[in-house]
């Protein structure tokens, strides 16, 4: 038994507040007969229910199978280009089940076609994509030319794939190359087991091979329909269904022990280690009310991970800000300065932690997305600057997240390997960042998030409401 506004918003019939008002309008209708009362229970397995006389069909989680093209990003929203989940919502916009929090388990480059699995399910995508159950992904890969025998049996072996990382065990086979013939390319079939940051074009790179079409073709037991046109996507079939759960259902989850074998600690800054998000919507609100802008609800999910720089970017280009780059930042830096020194406070049970880092001799570090002077300033008036032997902000390194050059960097400098790094990140992007980097990565919940939080459960190693999680 669930509540009606529950229901209804599962049903991606809206908000709590908007299916609120659907049912105080009496547009929600029980069993045929007209309900107002959004805590009505509901047995949602037999239920009948009506949204302007339209019949809804209960279902706990929905599963689709995409055909990727190229040019989409698989991520829930971003602020530079197309998602994989704007394409589907616009394929058909009606779809009640397209208006719920999905999310792509797992990704795909932007360049990159194929099988991709859109769900709601954070359970599901965390058993497809946990290191610890090696869930088999087969890949299509068109190469500049052919790879030696040696070649081949060294990604057999697990190959060495740059930036300190090292990919596991291969399988591969030549396979007939698709399109018109050509002696300077060839095909093979690739199946991985992990999926690390451009994982196949790294594989290939380092046997000095480039990657001039990739193709996801397989993940688990579910197989890219021959008969599904690349940007077409279906349901799941109950067969699938049935197959996926029985995936990885004879591997145990890895131990809770996330604070095992690390040498260091990184913090992301905003909504991870401290407490800020809710600085940067008034911010934002003052700022663009100047040039009698209104503040855009998705705007948040759009420079989630960006750099200060980024941001700063994305503002002019996308509001037409008249002011130089340079300017902004020095407007948001003055706008922030006081509410860091003197309102932003740590997570609940941060200062604990760190103590602990401490005692236990842990190198600490800091990779944010925001600038230097904020950090400083924040960190200065938690009494924590000596804590930290090394902070970097992603405008230093040149890239924002999910790239994953600011963590790398982050541990180069701490002089650690990244896997014996743990990283604590608030938002996918940045979660994405720290599994590229080869890192442990604990999601931290903040209010302001966006994303749902069953999958950033589903993409990091593990999940905290707040420090006091982990003694």
């Amino acid at each position: 038994m669930i509540r009606l506004d529950r229901y209804l918003c599962e049903m991606g019939e809206g908000t709590r507040s908007g299916v609120k008002e659907l049912l105080r309008k009496g547009r929600v209708c029980v069993d045929g007969v007209p309900e107002k009362d959004p805590a009505r229970k509901v047995d949602e397995k037999s239920v009948q229910v009506s949204v302007d006389g339209r019949s809804l069909r209960y279902a706990k989680n929905v599963y689709f199978l995409l055909h990727k093209p190229a040019g989409l990003l698989s991520a829930t929203r971003d602020g530079k280009g197309r998602t994989v989940l704007d394409w589907m919502r616009e394929k058909e916009p009606e779809n009640p089940f397209l208006k719920r929090e999905l999310f792509p388990a797992g990704r795909l480059d932007k360049d990159t076609e194929g099988l991709l699995l859109v769900t709601d399910d954070g359970q599901l995508a965390h058993r497809l994509l946990s290191p610890s159950r090696h869930v088999k992904k087969t890949y299509y890969v068109e190469t500049d030319g052919a790879l030696s025998e040696e070649a081949c049996e060294r990604l057999r072996h697990g190959v060495d794939i740059g930036e300190g990382e090292h990919a596991r065990p291969a399988e591969i086979e030549r396979t007939q190359l698709e399109g018109c013939s050509s002696e300077s390319h060839a095909a093979y079939l690739l199946t991985i087991t992990e999926g690390k940051y451009h994982q196949v074009k790294r594989m290939m790179q380092s046997q000095g091979k480039q990657v001039t079409c990739l193709r996801r073709v397989a993940m688990g037991p579910l197989v890219l329909d021959e008969s599904l046109p690349v940007g077409h996507f279906r349901p799941l079939t109950q067969e699938e269904l049935s197959a996926l759960g029985a995936c990885g259902a004879d591997v145990a989850d890895p131990p809770p022990g996330i604070l095992e074998g690390i040498e260091a600690v990184i913090f992301d800054l905003d909504g991870s280690l401290v407490d800020s998000m809710w600085v940067w919507p008034e911010i934002d609100v003052e700022y663009l009310g100047r040039y009698g802008i209104r503040l855009d609800e998705r705007l948040q999910g759009d420079i989630d991970g960006m750099s200060f720089t980024e941001t700063a970017v994305y503002f002019k280009e996308r509001f037409g800000i008249p002011d130089p780059v340079e300017k902004i930042k020095e407007d948001w830096n003055r706008m922030a300065l006081e509410k860091y020194r003197k309102e932003v406070s740590l997570k609940k049970g941060a200062r604990e932690f760190i103590e602990e880092c401490r005692r236990r001799k842990w190198k600490l570090g800091i990779a944010t997305s925001n600038s230097r002077q904020l950090v400083e300033a924040v960190v200065d008036a938690q009494g924590l600057t000596d804590d930290f032997s090394c902070i970097l902000t992603s405008c230093e390194v040149g890239k924002g997240k999910p790239a994953p050059d600011i963590y790398l960097a982050v541990a180069k400098r701490l002089e650690t390997a990244p896997e014996r790094c743990l990283v604590f990140e608030d938002i996918e992007p940045g979660i994405r960042a720290g599994k590229a980097a080869g890192m442990r990565v604990c999601a931290v919940k903040d209010d302001w998030c966006q994303t749902p939080e069953e999958q950033l459960r589903a993409l990091a190693d593990h999940y905290i409401t707040d420090y006091t999680e982990l003694k």
